[in-house]
């Protein structure tokens, strides 16, 4: 079941997840509606509080969409990374490391707003899959990119957070349109009560 996506303003994206145990109600309808949400809104990551979950739960698939492929074919590059499709329960950070770099992201909760953020190059996690086994992993490349983005996520922190000042100045209003639900998307966003 597609679900609607928690837009800027909303609560719940703002609070530290908690985490859950196996006998979470219906958790494995929950992953598979935030695949479906994720893909449907042409995502690569998906947090449970994007869904309106205050849990430690996000799912991520980064390998490349078909027009990605096709246009990789053309140059002849091989991918930089091994792309992953997983998902992480109770995710802990363990470390981040090696030299930054800077990349343009964006965010479902908050649409028509991208911009460059500095990251670690490497990220280690333990975390439990969708069995609830324990792994504890390290991940580089884009995949550290994504992991890093729904970690924030769970840790109540958005991708605007780390935005250099100019810029975060330059989205204010975009943000506050945002939260008072003035904007759109090709998917279902929910948007804050406003008093």
């Amino acid at each position: 079941m597609i679900l609607p996506i928690y837009a800027f303003g909303q609560p719940v994206l703002k609070k530290v997840a908690e985490d859950i145990t196996p006998d979470y109600p219906a958790l494995q309808q929950l992953i598979e509606d935030m695949w479906e949400t994720m893909y449907l809104a042409d995502g690569v990551g998906i947090a449970a509080p994007q869904v309106g979950h205050g849990i430690r739960l996000f799912v991520i698939d980064t390998h490349p969409k078909e027009d990605d492929e096709e246009e990789e074919k053309k140059e002849k590059e091989p991918l930089k990374y091994v792309p992953i499709k997983k998902v992480f329960i109770n995710a802990q950070k363990v470390d981040e490391t090696g030299k930054g770099w800077t990349f343009e992201e964006g965010c479902l909760s908050i649409p028509d707003i991208r911009g460059d953020v500095d990251r670690p190059s490497f990220i280690r996690l333990r975390y439990l899959d969708e069995h609830f086994v324990e792994h504890e992993e390290t991940f580089d490349s884009l995949n550290a990119r994504v992991v890093q983005h729904e970690y924030d996520h769970i840790e109540g922190v958005l991708f605007t957070e780390h935005l250099k000042p100019i810029k975060k100045q330059l989205i204010k209003r975009k943000l506050e349109k945002i939260r008072l639900g003035q904007c759109k998307a090709d998917y279902k966003l929910k948007f804050a009560k406003l008093r």
